[in-house]
């Protein structure tokens, strides 16, 4: 064998994970959409926005956890509500579309929302967050999957 075949073999041999069937992958972007919708949709209006906020405030007092939740003020209302608006007309897209690319470029968004959530928590923020933050992760990896796009061909037809 020559070294070139030899490489070859060795690329051929090794540990690949496992490709998805296309429909489950959409179903995954589906789904991620789905929890979105839910837990993002009262951040789209100061008056929700003020219950949510109200009701993780509580819950944080009761369980006595370390960091804070700072009292929220206009500006605050704003950004959470723009935050809200953006990611339940994003989570409507893809429910409705499913495209499996919009499942790459929401694991993208996820990776990025934990990174803050995180942070936000390393920076005294109330740690209830990071209950959202297993959501991101999960759903981030599940949507960075390799998929195997010839198993939707032979399905669909």
């Amino acid at each position: 064998m020559t070294p070139s075949e030899t490489a070859t073999s060795l690329r051929d041999d090794r540990m690949q994970l496992p490709a998805m069937r296309a429909d489950t992958f959409r179903a995954i972007v589906r789904a991620s959409a789905m929890y979105d919708l839910i837990a993002t949709a009262p951040f789209m209006t100061p008056w929700s926005l003020a219950l949510a906020i109200g009701m993780i405030d509580d819950l944080h007092t009761r369980l006595g956890l370390p960091g804070t939740l700072p009292a929220f003020e206009a500006t605050h209302y704003l950004f959470a509500g723009l935050m809200g608006s953006v990611v339940v007309v994003w989570s409507l897209a893809r429910i409705h579309l499913g495209a499996p690319i919009l499942g790459r470029y929401d694991a993208v968004a996820r990776l990025l929302f934990a990174l803050w959530q995180v942070y936000a928590v390393a920076n005294g923020a109330t740690p209830i967050i990071l209950l959202f933050t297993v959501f991101e992760i999960t759903f981030g990896i599940l949507q960075a999957l390799p998929v195997n796009s010839r198993a939707a061909a032979t399905t669909s037809g």
